[in-house]
């Protein structure tokens, strides 16, 4: 009956829900958007099942990209013969890979619809196999893919084992939860962090530059600054939401992304120290010369400038790819 309510006697000794505000459960669901993919960075685990991430742009421009035969003669006879390219891939979050519409839907992003692209120019069918960040460069030895994506940064300590074929410049940023008071300017010197709490993803260059650095307080005469590493996407966001870390060292693009969402309340510090990233493979790769050529099509026929303005990710663009170069100063 309208305007009455009716309730069942039993009904009143149970406890009533507790629940959270609308704003608290959308934060909630886009704490995947963090990149820990990054540029050299870790974390290429799948988002949860069921977690919401914002929906892929609906642009599709590798669709118009077609094989080039000069190039595509570049490839090793055992890949061109077989006809396909495999990827292993480390899906995380946007910009670069993530889930649009859940794990078993395709993946998208930036670095999704480079290899495809790429592989178009070549002639090749990728066969994207899902892999955890940490584990794809040493499979690459193994001979288990013929290339990885992950936003692999190229760092000289990379370079002594794996090959890079780079097709854009990302690197290192903070960012902190929005209305922190604590940190409010851009991160120049990582004495800036000193007595903080700083999460990251594990196996990352951002792990590795923050253990590096560990001295710097001390040696300034602060206190130590503490680093808490992440396996899982997205886990770093929450500890960041929870307060159990103060800052989130990640990639540049994934940062900025996270950052324009404003249910995700967080705010990018801005630029630490850029990276090159590269389709990663194996040490010597007859690969790369072919996969160089691709990318540098891309470049000269526009679909790249596409695929970057599609993601957000313009910033980023290089002139031209190339195979190994040094790591930024």
């Amino acid at each position: 009956m309208t305007g009455t309510r009716t309730t069942h006697p039993r009904a009143r000794t149970r406890p009533r829900p507790r629940t959270r505000p609308r704003s608290r459960l959308v934060a909630l669901a886009l704490l995947p958007l963090l990149a820990l993919t990054a540029c050299g960075s870790g974390g290429g685990d799948p988002a949860p099942a069921g977690a919401q991430v914002s929906s892929a742009p609906a642009d599709d421009p590798v669709a118009g990209v077609r094989t080039v035969e000069a190039i595509a003669a570049l490839l090793p006879a055992e890949v061109r013969t077989a006809g396909r390219l495999r990827v292993g891939s480390s899906v995380g979050a946007p910009p670069s890979a993530y889930y649009p519409n859940g794990q078993d839907k395709p993946p998208a992003g930036q670095d999704i619809e480079l290899t495809d692209a790429a592989a178009k120019v070549l002639g090749l069918k990728p066969d994207r196999q899902d892999a955890s960040f940490e584990t794809i460069l040493p499979a690459l030895g193994s001979g288990k893919y013929d290339v990885g994506t992950g936003n692999f940064g190229v760092t000289t300590e990379r370079l002594k084992t794996i090959d890079f074929v780079t097709y854009v410049n990302d690197g290192q940023g903070f960012a902190v939860k929005t209305g922190n008071t604590r940190l409010t300017g851009q991160v120049t010197d990582l004495t800036q962090l000193c007595g903080l709490t700083i999460g990251t993803g594990a196996g990352t260059t951002f792990e590795k530059t923050l253990t590096a650095q560990r001295g710097v307080c001390a040696a300034a005469g602060k206190k130590p600054y503490e680093v808490k590493v992440f396996a899982e996407t997205g886990a770093v966001t929450t500890a960041l939401q929870q307060g159990r870390i103060d800052v989130v060292m990640s990639t540049i693009n994934g940062l900025r992304h996270q950052a324009a969402q404003p249910a995700a309340q967080t705010t990018f510090l801005g630029e630490y120290h850029r990276l090159d990233v590269g389709f990663a493979l194996k040490k010597g790769s007859p690969l790369a010369p072919a996969l160089q050529g691709a990318v540098n099509e891309l470049i000269r026929n526009g679909t790249y400038a596409r695929i970057l303005k599609k993601w957000g990710t313009t910033a980023s663009a290089i002139d031209t790819s190339r195979i190994n170069p040094p790591e930024h100063p």
